[in-house]
């Protein structure tokens, strides 16, 4: 079972913390990982590029003039492809890009990312992280007696003080821990766990 030291905000180790074997200790599968995070970027597409079509534009369907005799092209409607403001041809319609992985997946995925965290000393665990007010400065001063400059901190709780405080730093993110995944995890280079947000997530994984 490894044990991690626990930091307070200004860097000083005051104790130690287990962490479970099968959350902390998982094998790391890079395509296990890929799956999951291919399959978050996808759901966020939004999928709304769209055209209208011949039949979406509103305009008269009488044809624009006689078939024969004019030398001119011969035309249907104004609604015509070929026509400034006619319909598009061949354009995107809409799509659904989001699909799911099965749950047991995004669990174990979830696992090595935390797994891969530890075993790369990129994670850190912290008793607490609180703010007196909602001042950038302040939190970034903690930053900087912690040494990190590209992190995502997960909290057990709402903490509105750190979340205000940290929205206009750049490359930091606050996260609370029933919103913890994958992709997160593996974009920013530190992972910063608050102590009670540590039994949070084991016990969410080991359910």
């Amino acid at each position: 079972m490894p044990v991690l030291d626990v930091q307070n905000v200004k860097g000083k180790q005051i104790s130690q913390v287990e962490l479970a074997d099968d959350v902390f200790s998982v094998p790391v599968k890079p395509s296990v990982l890929h799956e999951v995070v291919t399959m978050q970027l996808s759901n966020r597409r939004a999928g709304t590029a769209a055209v209208k079509h011949r039949s979406d534009i509103r305009g008269s369907r009488r044809k624009l003039y006689r078939q024969k005799g004019t030398g001119r092209a011969r035309r249907g409607d104004i609604k015509s492809p070929l026509l400034r403001g006619g319909g598009v041809v061949f354009g995107p319609d809409g799509r659904n890009y989001k699909y799911q992985v099965p749950k047991k997946v995004k669990k174990l995925a979830l696992k090595m990312a935390l797994s891969s965290k530890l075993n790369a000393n990129e994670l850190m665990i912290l008793d607490q992280f609180k703010l007196d007010e909602i001042k950038t400065k302040d939190f970034v001063d903690v930053l900087d007696r912690l040494n990190l400059n590209n992190a995502l901190i997960v909290t057990d709780e709402k903490n509105e003080n750190l979340e205000l405080s940290s929205r206009n730093v750049r490359d930091i993110k606050v996260l609370r821990s029933e919103g913890l995944n994958v992709y997160d995890i593996l974009k920013y280079r530190m992972l910063v766990l608050l102590e009670p947000a540590v039994k949070n997530i084991e016990g969410r994984l080991q359910a």
